[in-house]
């Protein structure tokens, strides 16, 4: 009882945080099973690291059980990087089950060093020793750490409000990078509790911005497009317009999943064209638009090209058209009027080259 009892001490504010976590999963509407399964594993994954940890110090304490500690030393180890795997398995859209491999090879040599030593040993007082490979298990919490908040970013609309939280997780992740070296191996006793509440924290982010994000793309939705057009008004400087060509046809004939995979893979070509000041919107159906802040006429030209570069990678088509402001002295109105008028011009000239009457 003593045991538990300085247990539920020493992580008593990670208990609460995870209790919030799973109460928030129960209660949401906005993700769909999958994720929030793979939430679950996460959080169990967590509470059993918080637990293993834990033993592994209390052992080395007491000065006990030398053997056992020292599995327990590789599973702690191996725990770190399978966390970080799990959180880009359970945040990174469209992401497999081997996103997991490196952190099970990496598991596969923490227990090899059990019995060689090439990562950690702990010598007759029950000191823990690096060896020759001591570092690769903060190399592989790196990797990961680096590969998630990459695809996070390329996966955001890349927005102030969408950078911050990613911003304050990467911080998260660092310090278990960086303080494990500097302060030491204590850190690993607030290890858990700082992943929780990181995740926490950016879960809560996830699901405002979800509010205001298309469901089937990702992209900003038409209630977010309003809101940037009442507040941001005197800073835009240039609109895109943008609508698919034939996804009626691929509807009719292939079904609406193909044209749902239609729609979510010209997205993805705006999204990863497009800069931190130009924010990507859905309006609904085939029909999107490009909101372009503090943006220069060269900048603009630039991401239309780049657009018209992505697509072209695909099997689908577009129609663009597009409107600076460069004189300063168009109302949005009239910007968003002549965006449109030129997008419909293209795709009357689309249809004409293709030899199909609209």
């Amino acid at each position: 009882m003593d045991v538990l009892k300085e247990y539920i001490l020493q992580n008593w504010a990670l208990i609460l945080v995870l209790m919030a976590f799973i109460i928030m999963l129960l209660i949401t509407v906005f993700l769909d099973r999958s994720t929030i399964k793979r939430m679950y594993i996460l959080i169990c994954s967590v509470f059993v690291l918080s637990i293993i940890v834990f033993l592994e110090f209390h052992l080395g304490e007491e000065g006990k059980y030398h053997e056992l500690r020292e599995w327990l030393v590789a599973i702690r180890y191996s725990a770190t990087p399978i966390i970080i795997a799990l959180i880009i398995y359970a945040l990174v859209k469209r992401t497999h089950w081997y996103v997991l491999v490196p952190a099970f090879v990496l598991t596969i040599i923490n227990i090899i060093s059990i019995f060689t030593g090439i990562v950690f040993s702990l010598d007759n007082d029950g000191t823990l020793e690096r060896g020759f490979l001591g570092y690769l298990p903060y190399i592989g919490v790196g990797a990961y750490s680096v590969a998630l908040i990459y695809i996070l970013y390329k996966q955001s609309n890349k927005q102030i409000a969408e950078i911050l939280p990613i911003i304050f997780l990467a911080f998260a992740l660092l310090t278990g990078l960086i303080f494990p070296l500097t302060i030491g191996k204590d850190y690993s006793k607030i290890f858990c509790t700082t992943i929780a509440i990181a995740l926490f924290v950016y879960y809560v982010f996830l699901i405002l911005q979800l509010t205001k994000k298309d469901a089937l793309t990702g992209l900003l939705n038409r209630q977010a497009y309003y809101a940037l057009l009442k507040n941001n008004a005197k800073d835009i400087t240039a609109i895109i317009s943008i609508d698919m060509n034939g996804l009626k046809v691929i509807n009719d004939t292939e079904g609406h999943l193909a044209g749902d995979l239609a729609i979510t893979t010209v997205a993805n070509c705006f999204l990863d064209a497009s800069k931190s000041r130009q924010s990507v919107f859905r309006l609904g159906g085939d029909e999107f638009i490009i909101v372009c802040k503090k943006t220069n006429e060269d900048e603009l030209k630039r991401l239309v090209e780049e657009i018209k570069n992505k697509v072209s990678e695909t099997k689908y088509s577009v129609s663009i058209g597009y409107c600076y402001n460069d004189s300063q002295n168009k109302n949005l109105e009239e910007m968003v009027k002549i965006s449109d008028q030129m997008m419909y011009a293209d795709k009357a000239e689309y249809y004409r080259l293709k030899g199909i009457k609209k």
